[in-house]
């Protein structure tokens, strides 16, 4: 883009690894989110912003709804302290407040609306959301007396998409972009650098205005139970649904202010408008072409003058 330092070579690197582990076909490709790959939802989106210099997609979320068991917590008794987490690999530390650490574990995870028909009008809605199992009136009596409980949250999050800039004014732009679009919690990081090195700062595109999160139940042991009523979790997806509508639309809106903020804009004539700079070059350029096409006209006149002078009779001094 015009007017924008060219990227560093680090940046440059870096995006090429990451282009490289995107480019792996769905089936291959794992990452460390609960779905283990790229949101079909942002798919669109992310590979535009890396076809353009100095931008890089390093995180990205599309906007889900989950259900989700908090770890054990410091007081919790009776616990093996090797308990594996929801990823299978051993965890021997403990959860902070509403953490995933200690053995936290998702229950559901979608990132589509989720339809509270069929299931839910049926009273499954609970199973559909992995609130069911053991005994409710057991696991109500164990949590009046016991600390092991550990809190089931439902969360409605919207977009989150992180990226690497080339520069200050990379990060700008897609920032400026992001708010316009309703993403207003948008920010950077990494403005500075401690050495002298290029700055090559990080923007998070959120809004947490969308985000949605209660609880609505309780793990003791091995028992889950949900602490709300069905019709309850029915209105908390309906309103996912809705918010997922409005997710999609701001999704759309970011992605049109990207593309018309990274073309060179028009003026009222229909050609394309460009900076100072820009325009610097390019009369430069043209004015050399134009001596480049006077010196080979010059030199094309002068060969007709030599090739007429040859082609004069022989004159002698004699009548």
């Amino acid at each position: 883009m015009r007017g924008f330092p060219p990227p560093p070579p680090a940046f440059q690197q870096r995006k090429h690894k990451i282009l490289e582990q995107l480019s792996t076909p769905d089936a291959d490709y794992n990452d460390a989110s609960p779905k283990g790959s790229v949101d079909v939802g942002i798919r669109d989106l992310i590979d535009k912003i890396n076809s353009l210099d100095g931008f890089v997609t390093t995180s990205s979320c599309a906007g889900r709804v989950s259900v989700f068991v908090e770890g054990r917590k410091s007081g919790e008794k009776n616990v093996v302290d090797n308990e594996e987490d929801a990823s299978g690999m051993a965890s021997n530390n403990l959860a902070g407040v509403g953490g995933k650490g200690g053995g936290g574990k998702w229950l559901f995870v979608s990132h589509d609306p989720v339809d509270v028909g069929g299931e839910g009008e049926n009273g499954d809605v609970e199973k559909l959301l992995g609130l069911k199992s053991g005994d409710k009136e057991s696991t109500q009596e164990r949590l009046l007396e016991s600390d092991a409980a550990r809190l089931i949250h439902f969360k409605f999050e919207p977009m989150i998409l992180h990226v690497l800039t080339a520069s200050p004014e990379h990060a700008q732009l897609l920032l400026r972009c992001g708010l316009q679009a309703g993403f207003r919690e948008s920010g950077a990081i990494n403005l500075t650098s401690a050495r002298d090195e290029p700055v090559t700062p990080i923007v998070a595109i959120r809004s947490m205005g969308l985000a949605l999160e209660s609880i609505i139940g309780v793990q003791v042991g091995d028992d889950i139970q949900p602490t709300v009523s069905s019709s309850y979790l029915q209105d908390f997806l309906r309103i996912s649904g809705e918010r997922f509508v409005e997710n999609t639309k701001r999704i759309g809106r970011i992605r049109t202010g990207i593309l018309e903020a990274t073309s060179a804009p028009t003026k009222k004539d229909g050609t394309k408008w460009e900076d100072a700079a820009s325009r610097r070059e390019r009369k430069k350029a043209e004015g050399l072409r134009r001596k480049a096409e006077l010196q080979a006209q010059e030199q094309q006149g002068n060969a007709a003058v030599e090739n007429e002078a040859l082609d004069l009779p022989l004159k002698t001094g004699f009548t």
